[in-house]
């Protein structure tokens, strides 16, 4: 079978594409899936590139957003699943990580995965939508309401808002009842998430988000700040902040490790709250909200696989506006 594989860290070009790489064989409590649609996530740059203290295995397939439809079931799965379209839960249950990370992905034809990862999929829902979900929705759903709390009647600032995790943190807080501040780089991509319903919006690359925050939020900072950046943006994101406001992190796409200001942090008793990942219940009540389409997951562009490799650029280079889609 057709499979993207990265056979060691380094640049883009290290990516092969396989056209006989092995078929997957389910072990008596898998299923093998055939891949319909696989997202991408910044994740994927990390594992390429090389993340210190956590090795990855080569030569590893990527992509942990996986739907698709069940083809074959080892011994001990009900047959019943054949012909069934799946979303599949990246998080591995024997061995605990990812797909794509500590475990091959889904940009390939066909995956063997554990029958507990499986998550049904109802007609209502596309493939594309499907596998939009799992790593930027899944940790917004869980960043936003489980760790967050984002309630009604509160102002929400939201940096990176246009890429996978951001549209979908755009959303969840409208849906919450929220008022959304949205940070992006360019008027297309502004303008656009104002039609997903942002309430106000700052060109970054033009002014100062954290005056211009304050100055929306009427000269009191905002309820929550949505900072999955890092690095230059951490501390101006700190300044925007209310008195015993919240500051919500999933990542640090442009620097794990930046300077900060403690004074804001005591003087304003401020709450730092991580959120590392998602839950499958998150996942199951993302797809009731697509399927009822309270939510719409925003994807940039669907890449049939001899394109991965503009996928994976499209990505790194932040050209694009929500969730990279590849068709295997």
């Amino acid at each position: 079978m057709r499979a993207f594989v990265l056979h060691e860290h380094g640049p883009i070009e290290n990516y092969r594409l396989e056209t006989a790489w092995p078929e997957p064989a389910p072990a008596s409590d898998q299923v093998v899936v055939e891949v319909r649609a696989c997202g991408l996530n910044y994740l994927d740059v990390f594992v390429r590139r090389g993340m210190p203290g956590l090795p990855v295995r080569m030569p590893r397939i990527p992509g942990g957003d996986i739907a698709g439809e069940v083809v074959a079931a080892g011994s001990a799965v009900a047959k019943s699943w054949i012909g069934r379209r799946v979303l599949i839960d990246p998080s591995l249950v024997k061995s605990h990580g990812a797909l794509g990370e500590h475990a091959d992905g889904g940009l390939c034809e066909r995956i063997a995965v554990e029958e507990a990862m499986l998550i049904p999929l109802s007609d209502g829902v596309t493939f594309e939508q499907a596998a939009a979900l799992p790593i930027g929705y899944g940790t917004a759903h869980h960043m936003m309401l489980d760790r967050g709390a984002v309630k009604a009647g509160e102002t929400v600032l939201i940096l990176g808002a246009s890429g996978g995790v951001g549209t979908a943190c755009v959303q969840l807080a409208k849906a919450a009842g929220a008022t959304v501040i949205a940070c992006a780089s360019s008027p297309d991509k502004l303008a656009r998430l104002k039609a997903l319903g942002a309430d106000h919006l700052i060109d970054y690359s033009k002014e100062d988000f954290s005056r211009r925050a304050w100055e929306i939020s009427g000269g009191k900072g905002v309820d929550v700040v949505v900072n999955y950046t890092g690095g230059d943006t951490w501390v101006p994101g700190i300044k925007a902040c209310r008195k015993r406001g919240r500051i919500l992190t999933c990542g640090a796409t442009a620097g794990f490790d930046p300077k900060t200001d403690l004074r804001y942090i005591w003087v304003r008793e401020l709450d730092i709250l991580g959120c590392n990942g998602w839950t499958r219940a998150g996942l199951i009540d993302l797809l009731a909200q697509v399927e009822s389409k309270r939510i719409v997951p925003v994807i940039h562009e669907i890449y049939p696989i001899d394109r991965a490799w503009d996928a994976m650029r499209a990505m790194e280079n932040r050209a694009l506006f929500g969730k990279v889609i590849v068709r295997p």
